[in-house]
């Protein structure tokens, strides 16, 4: 039998599932016991599963298939591509049509000085390179000594080793031996957990000045550069307060460290702009892209590199760095296609100007629920925070995160994709969502919020 055209029933391919395939971010355990939900077929902003379920993603796979799913101009650049040249290697003095277009178009659509691309795989590996990048970067500058790099607690910025060290998630570093030495963390602007009595703007300015105290304790010659999301997705959709960005962007302009901006989740249209650095007014000197750059459609990551970094690693010789397949022809050839919808199309512009808007309304509207403490949006990047005392900002008893898996739990039983984080729902639709997807994904949210109060009351953990 041949398994992707003609499967065997969900039972046996759950089966199959679990005795071969290692799952990311999984209890492997716990899901041998339920089996996974098997998605067959994709389109627009709607998952089929092999059960014939149609599901509304409204995270967009991974937060990445920002165009929707079942492009079919997408499969047919690939399969053009496959046809004319499948691989070729950008090592050893050569390059290939697809990777020099698209670097083009990069330097194009970035902001400021940002012209330079260095190709990965995503944005785990691509992160990889940043670390080695700055430091290489210093060392070729005569300061030898600047290595550290600042980062945030509850950051994400891959799974690699490098990448899962840069985050500054505990349950990642505590497996495998994170950190790796050299990478320092501040704390989040989460105002809603964390900001206790002070205001927003002045809680956003005190968490931007810990990077100014921790170059300091580091000594400004130690350190080579601060990496940031725009706004923290994986950490739960955490928007900082205005006043964050512009008190960060002083502080790196004060001082003689890289700025560093993780564009995997805000990049190509999630907040409203093309970047979120443009959103917040951020001039990085390098940004990591990933996801949205191809939609998912194929694996591609890179990072945009100022003029004056890429000219002083240029001039320092060969740097001994890179990946097999970066700069594939194929997913080149899928991140162009990928962007010329986006422009085409005007996604960004209408998540800007038509549907960012009518989200933003029906979603902030999901604070009066008697689950929910806070509703945040920017752009198609939301999350709500469940709480037990809105008044206090309280957190549940219960362990964290109970309340956000029974809620997720009753997300996928009723067609929507939602994620949970801690006691946080978060959603991240694909930008072709449309004001009739949006009123159903809000209708489906609450039924979800009126489902996860009822159960956790019956079960005594509303407190």
């Amino acid at each position: 039998m041949n398994m992707l055209t003609n499967h065997p029933p969900t039972e046996a391919l759950q089966a199959i599932d679990s005795a071969h395939h290692m799952h990311p971010f999984t209890n492997g355990a716990a899901l041998a016991e339920i089996g996974p939900r098997i998605i067959k077929s994709a389109r627009g902003v709607w998952l089929t599963d092999t059960n014939g379920n149609r599901i509304l993603d409204a995270m967009a796979g991974l937060w990445c298939v920002n165009v929707g799913y079942g492009r079919d101009s997408i499969a047919e650049a690939a399969a053009r591509q496959m046809r004319e040249l499948p691989y070729y290697n950008t090592f050893f003095q050569t390059s290939h049509v697809p990777a020099i277009a698209l670097a083009q178009k990069l330097a194009e659509i970035a902001p400021g000085n940002l012209n330079h691309v260095f190709y990965a795989l995503g944005g785990s590996d691509a992160n990889d390179t940043n670390v080695r990048l700055v430091r290489h970067y210093w060392a070729a500058m005569g300061k030898p000594t600047k290595t550290a790099i600042i980062s945030r607690k509850n950051a994400y910025h891959g799974s690699t080793m490098a990448g899962a060290s840069l985050g500054g998630m505990s349950g990642m570093h505590a497996q495998g031996g994170l950190p790796i030495p050299g990478i320092h963390h501040i704390n989040q602007p989460d105002w809603w957990s964390e900001g206790g009595e002070m205001s927003p703007k002045d809680f956003g300015i005190a968490r931007a000045r810990e990077l100014e105290a921790k170059i300091a304790e580091l000594g400004e010659d130690n350190v080579a550069a601060f990496i940031a999301e725009p706004i923290q997705g994986a950490g739960g959709v955490i928007i900082p307060p205005e006043s964050y960005w512009p008190e960060i962007q002083a502080i790196c302009d004060a001082h003689e460290i890289l700025l560093i901006a993780d564009e995997v989740i805000c990049g190509f249209g999630r907040t409203g702009k093309m970047f979120g650095s443009q959103s917040y007014d951020i001039r990085p000197d390098i940004m990591t892209v990933a996801k949205g750059l191809s939609s998912g459609y194929a694996a591609i990551g890179a990072s945009i590199v100022s003029d004056d970094v890429a000219q002083v690693v240029a001039e320092a010789g060969e740097f001994n760095h890179g990946y097999t397949y970066s700069g594939h022809p194929v997913s080149c050839a899928v991140a162009l296609e990928n962007l010329r919808i986006l422009e085409e199309e005007k996604l960004v512009e209408n998540v800007a100007e038509v549907t960012g808007p009518y989200l933003a309304e029906k979603w902030q509207a999901l604070a009066d629920h008697p689950l929910i403490g806070e509703a945040t949006i920017r752009g198609f990047m939301a999350s709500v925070a469940m709480t037990p005392d809105k008044s206090a900002r309280a957190p549940f008893e219960a362990p964290k995160g109970t309340v956000g898996l029974i809620a997720r739990g009753h997300a996928f039983a009723n067609g929507l994709v939602m994620r949970h984080v801690g006691d946080r729902m978060i959603v991240a639709p694909p930008l072709v969502l449309t004001k009739s997807d949006v009123d159903l994904m809000i209708e489906r949210a609450v039924k979800v919020f009126d489902l996860s109060l009822a159960q956790i009351k019956d079960e005594g953990i509303y407190r």
